[in-house]
């Protein structure tokens, strides 16, 4: 048994705690709570921290081990050399305070029975295996041969599949079910780091959208939507997708449709800003792509939390390397886009679940029968947001209850 005594405890949805308790009993919370109600715990190990608050969810991951952004040279790279850098992005995901991660295209699927079975360190993957794209979509490579595209699953590299028309996009489904995929990716819309496409122009027809969406809930399994334009949003929104994935060019309509559906905003801020800062590093294409969409970005994400459209924490980090245990720093970009303190925790612990619908597990949120997956951090995140991002700020983790750091 586990006893968490903090100054500060934040429990992900409702009022924070002063002084706060928080009781672990194997991979379950028993208690949490103010400290004069926590009930005896004799020969408990007891922890003192700062703050204390419920491991926060990565809703837009991405494990694919990628040492550079060009999308050519990362699918010519050996399949066992790509998991492999991908271990270390895994287990620097888990120290900066993730716990959990709903990633849509990549390894992640492949890599999780290591890590449940603590072969590697890293968070509790939910993946979504390949992401579905059409031909020419953005989850192609344009600029290597279509068979060898078509040719990347039978080599070990199933991250991405292209399907056209219905019967193939049933298929695409399928394979991913198959692989026991937690939720189906699609690209709704053109994307930034596919090089012939346009971020607005929507892909997949509205029967093909439907057809996925459908397959997805009879195996209740739901949707998450790439998509930047509004054509795209519309779409994936009518055809009855879950989430929208960055949603640059979201709008009044479009944010209206999300509230009456009860669409779930993948914002990614934090890819968003990092591009403008990847000149020397991004294809050209995708720079120039990132730099048309990032003001459209930034004022999407502003009108949402202005409608107050439901919002979960996903960051799109794909390149391998320091910035994969930094992913709180989307708090704080949250916040800087009108979040108060306390709704962007509840964006990056409570709301990430629902991301997943029916395979939600009981997690992101400090509270009994709830997933013992819980961090402490050595600052107050309600008076200064300045330290998320910082992996050294996160001073524990524990994860279904064993402690991780």
């Amino acid at each position: 048994m586990i006893r968490i005594e903090a100054e500060l405890l934040i429990p992900g949805r409702g009022e924070p705690v002063t002084p706060g308790t928080v009781i672990l009993d194997g991979s379950r919370i028993v208690y949490a709570g103010p400290r004069n109600g926590a009930p005896s715990t004799p020969g408990a190990d007891v922890a003192e921290v700062a703050t204390v608050l419920p491991g926060l969810w990565e809703c837009h991951g991405h494990f694919i081990g990628a040492t550079t952004p060009d999308l050519e040279r990362i699918v010519t790279t050996p399949p066992a050399t790509l998991v492999a850098t991908a271990t270390a992005d895994v287990a620097a995901t888990l120290t900066g305070g993730v716990t959990s991660v709903r990633e849509v295209g990549g390894f992640g699927i492949d890599m999780h029975p290591a890590i449940a079975t603590g072969t590697i360190p890293g968070p509790t993957i939910h993946g979504a295996g390949a992401l579905l794209s059409t031909t020419g979509g953005h989850g192609d490579i344009h600029g290597l041969p279509l068979d060898f595209v078509l040719s990347l699953g039978e080599r070990g590299m199933r991250f991405t599949e292209l399907c056209d028309g219905v019967p193939e996009c049933l298929r695409a489904v399928r394979r991913q079910l198959r692989r026991n995929a937690k939720v189906i990716k699609i690209c709704a819309s053109g994307g930034v780091m596919s090089e012939v496409d346009h971020p607005i122009h929507q892909q997949f027809s509205g029967d093909e959208l439907r057809a996925i969406v459908a397959e997805a809930r009879r195996a209740e399994r739901v949707v998450a939507a790439h998509c930047h334009g509004k054509p795209g949003i519309m779409a994936a929104l009518e055809a009855g997708v879950t989430t929208i994935e960055h949603g640059s060019y979201l709008d009044e309509e479009a944010a209206d449709l999300m509230l009456a559906t009860g669409a779930i905003l993948v914002p990614t801020r934090l890819v968003v800003a990092q591009l403008l800062t990847m000149e020397d590093t991004l294809p050209r294409y995708a720079y120039e792509k990132g730099v048309m969409i990032a003001d459209r970005h930034e004022q999407a994400l502003k009108l949402a939390i202005a409608k107050g459209i439901p919002i979960a924490m996903g960051t799109d980090i794909f390149v391998s390397g320091p910035l994969y245990g930094t992913n709180s720093l989307e708090i704080r970009l949250l916040q800087d886009a009108g979040m108060t303190a306390l709704e962007a925790i509840e964006a990056a612990t409570a709301n990430g679940p629902a991301t997943l619908g029916p395979q939600a597990p009981r997690s992101g949120i400090l509270g009994e029968g709830y997933d013992a997956d819980v961090i402490a951090v050595d600052f107050d995140p309600l008076s200064d947001a300045s330290p998320w991002g910082d992996p050294d700020r996160v001073t524990h983790v524990w994860k279904a209850g064993a402690r991780a750091k």
